[in-house]
């Protein structure tokens, strides 16, 4: 059928990449770039542990983290501490974002609003999220909650501020021609403000979770029996050093992931905005 569809004109059926040409392609300049500093760090560590430049108790060779990292699994429960921790992340960061975008777009479109709000969302803003824990413990005990909150308060702010920010940067010339279209103010709020403010909200919401997953750990490690925060700590307090490293692996690679998936949602949401490269 195909052939006969090309003898009579019709374009030629789309062929498949051959292996090679897309393994060219997957493993571009581009792409390999970033492993470079990765294998390097690799390598001076695998020198550094191996001379012995420093104790091997405070570093170990590469080959023991491995072999420590599938002994945590196997007889420490790994899988289920970073689960503990994922699922602590995973509810702060979405109430505290929820929270923050929707009073964040309740300021910006209305500056009463944010008047009413400034006083003391900027007083609260200062006392950092660790400071508050204790009174928070205290409230809610060691257990999951206190973590949550924590966490939450953390990420409020900074999507707050720069959805707030988003929307009070909205060109004034999109509002004057949405005034001559006479658009009603849902009409403006949704076709223009919001679009417009999506960029920096989006930059917020990619540095909110990379903030809540980073946190975890130090709420963790200060109380609680359970997660990769707990794993640092007592790693730290046996010396460890093998199992600490493991957790420092994971803790970044996840950060890493979190980060490339919040980074590849913003390119979908803002496919329609185009700018510069590099």
């Amino acid at each position: 059928m195909n052939t006969a569809v090309a003898d009579l004109g019709g374009p030629p059926p789309a062929r498949p990449l051959p292996l090679l040409p897309r393994l060219r392609q997957w493993f571009s300049a581009g792409r390999l770039i970033g492993l470079v500093l990765p294998v390097a760090v690799l390598l001076l560590w695998q020198v550094a542990a191996s001379r012995e430049w420093i104790d091997p108790v405070f570093l170990p060779e590469p080959i023991r983290v491995v072999q420590a990292f599938f002994k945590m699994l196997a007889e420490q429960k790994l899988l289920l501490d970073f689960g503990v921790s994922l699922a602590l992340v995973s509810q702060g960061f979405l109430y505290g974002a929820f929270a923050a975008l929707v009073l964040g777009v309740g300021a910006g479109l209305s500056k009463r609003f944010e008047q009413f709000l400034s006083p003391t969302f900027d007083t609260i803003r200062h006392i950092p999220g660790i400071a508050w824990f204790p009174l928070i413990v205290l409230w809610l005990g060691l257990g999951a909650p206190a973590k949550i909150l924590v966490i939450a308060k953390s990420v409020f702010f900074p999507v707050f501020l720069n959805t707030l920010q988003g929307i009070r940067s909205v060109d004034r010339h999109y509002i004057e021609l949405a005034e001559a279209l006479t658009l009603t103010r849902w009409q403006l709020v949704r076709k223009v403000i919001l679009p417009a403010a999506t960029p920096t909200i989006m930059v917020s919401l990619r540095y909110a979770a990379g903030l809540a997953w980073a946190l975890v750990v130090v709420a963790e490690g200060l109380s609680g029996l359970e997660g990769l925060g707990f794993l640092i700590f007592r790693a730290q307090g046996l010396l460890l050093t093998d199992q600490l490293l493991v957790c420092m692996v994971v803790i970044g690679l996840v950060g890493f992931a979190i980060d490339r998936t919040m980074y590849l949602l913003q390119r979908r949401v803002l496919r329609w905005k185009q700018g510069f490269e590099g």
